[in-house]
């Protein structure tokens, strides 16, 4: 099985690599977003929602960081169309000098907390 992940370049003050929903979730929030690219944001998170399950309201204690340290979630390769619709997302990021990049893993990359047919969310091995 291979998974795909897309992040932050760099880590954020608590040291994690956000991806590319909470990136520009935050630069929404903070209302960085021009008036195109936040209806872009807000019509393609409905349809990852319409389309995906999240893992949150399947397991509200997935993303607990004192339950789950670290999780992360990975989409499945054989999830084409919710990779594919990934790259919107990162030219908004790239137009905001904000660097994400692709990461792509052949074995889960820590201890599956979570899955279902699209997605796994991983605690990442300790290094």
């Amino acid at each position: 099985m291979v998974y795909i992940r897309f992040q932050s370049t760099e880590p954020n003050p608590d040291g994690r690599h956000p991806g590319f929903f909470g990136l520009i979730n935050n630069l929404s929030r903070s209302g960085r977003l021009t008036p195109a690219q936040e209806e872009f944001r807000r019509a393609n998170h409905a349809w990852y929602e319409a389309h995906y399950t999240n893992p949150s309201e399947a397991d509200p204690a997935v993303y607990d960081r004192a339950v789950n340290p670290g999780a992360t979630a990975w989409f499945k390769e054989s999830a084409e169309e919710l990779v594919a619709r990934a790259g919107g997302y990162l030219e908004i990021l790239d137009a905001h000098g904000i660097g994400c990049t692709k990461l792509v893993a052949h074995e889960a990359p820590g201890q599956i907390v979570y899955e279902d047919a699209d997605q796994i969310v991983v605690v990442p091995h300790r290094s």
